[in-house]
């Protein structure tokens, strides 16, 4: 009797529900990792009609040319890409003094001011893809505005003979072509720095630890592209000063770490020798194709999708857990495979980033760091 009246009081229940669903859990797995990656290297043609055939889930390099429209299956992560640096040469005869460098330097900014086109013009070492840009956006605005003013005061009498030496494309398209060095000589280079290959170059990873710590920061990339060239002695002394304390942390707290910081940047920026004049973006494309694309994509900011965040959190549509990941990366392998001194290229960083166990991963947005498979619960 008693199983005779549940069993009538369930169907009553049953009776009072309109519709019921069910389907796909998709949730977010913050330690997903796929069981199987395939990183090849190739071209962005090749890799163009293999992301549109669902073949990879994503391209590490230049932007694949699709040829039309890209359909809503393909998507793209924006990153910094590379930083550009006008430097002047110590041995030219048009900046023989700290005056003429100034002037042959805010000549050539004046010029890439005005034809920019891929370059984000912008005159200040940090940028707002590094994580501790807010520290220095009004520096930065100060900048440009500081060079504005210098730029509609100043005439426009160019050096005779001025020779630019630039390499690549895109330094190439930002002076005027009469201006291109035709031999060995130079007054002026262009150079446009990789920030994800600069950075990596100062990064080591040992004992499963990722050292110096201040690497990701941009104060240590400005240190690296612009302190060879101060000219001035007691300006190399106070940049050296700043150096010391932040390397060695020999400050109070968070404020006067931030002071030194903009001290630091700011004195580097305050040079003639090597200013710097702006930053490209870099996109890269995945496949977010239902099922063979890919969610719960991470990237780093300035790595992009070259960083060891991707790999570790990226889920493939196709699975609840684990999965096929197939990458494609422009750059063949050429360093060394060992983790002592190798893994150094685009090619062995991805492939280590997928195989290595670091205690601490970059965080993907800032200067910071996260903890690898263990929680702080303090």
């Amino acid at each position: 009797m008693n199983r005779l009246a549940s069993f009538s009081l369930l169907l009553a229940a049953a009776g009072m529900i309109d519709q019921a669903r069910s389907g796909h859990e998709f949730p977010v797995y913050p330690s997903y990792y796929p069981h199987e990656i395939r990183i090849e290297a190739m071209g962005p043609d090749r890799a163009a009609g293999l992301l549109l055939q669902g073949k990879i889930q994503a391209y590490l390099g230049p932007e694949p040319r699709f040829g039309s429209a890209l359909p809503d299956s393909i998507g793209a992560v924006e990153s910094l890409g590379s930083v550009v640096v006008v430097r002047i040469n110590a041995e030219s005869s048009l900046a023989r003094d700290h005056a003429a460098a100034c002037a042959l330097a805010r000549t050539v900014m004046r010029e890439i001011a005005q034809r920019h086109g891929q370059l984000r013009f912008h005159p200040y070492p940090v940028t707002p893809y590094d994580g501790d840009y807010l520290y220095h956006a009004d520096l930065a605005e100060a900048a440009r505005l500081r060079l504005a003013e210098n730029s509609a005061g100043a005439g426009a009498t160019v050096p005779q003979h001025l020779r630019v030496r630039a390499q690549s494309a895109l330094a190439k398209s930002l002076v005027r072509a009469d201006w291109h060095a035709r031999s060995a000589a130079w007054d002026v280079e262009i150079d446009e720095v990789s920030a994800a290959d600069l950075d990596a170059s100062s990064t080591w990873a040992t004992d499963g630890w990722i050292t110096p710590p201040w690497a990701r920061s941009a104060w240590s990339r400005a240190a690296l592209l612009l302190a060879p060239s101060v000219d001035d002695a007691r300006r190399r002394i106070r940049v050296r000063a700043d150096l010391d304390r932040l390397e060695s942390g020999a400050f109070a707290d968070a404020v006067e770490r931030i002071n030194l910081e903009r001290d630091l940047v700011s004195e580097l920026a305050g040079g003639c020798r090597s200013v710097v004049a702006g930053y490209t973006v870099k996109r890269e494309y995945v496949s977010t194709e239902y099922s063979a694309g890919i969610e719960n994509i991470a990237f780093d900011s300035v790595a992009g999708l070259n960083s060891p965040m991707f790999v570790r959190t990226v889920k493939l549509k196709d699975f609840p857990w684990n999965g096929w990941l197939s990458l494609g990366i422009e750059t063949r392998p050429a360093a060394a495979w060992n983790p002592i001194a190798g893994f150094s290229d685009p090619f062995g960083r991805l492939m280590w980033h997928a195989v290595g166990d670091s205690a601490l991963l970059p965080s993907p947005n800032g200067t910071g760091w996260v903890l690898n498979r263990i929680s702080d619960v303090r």
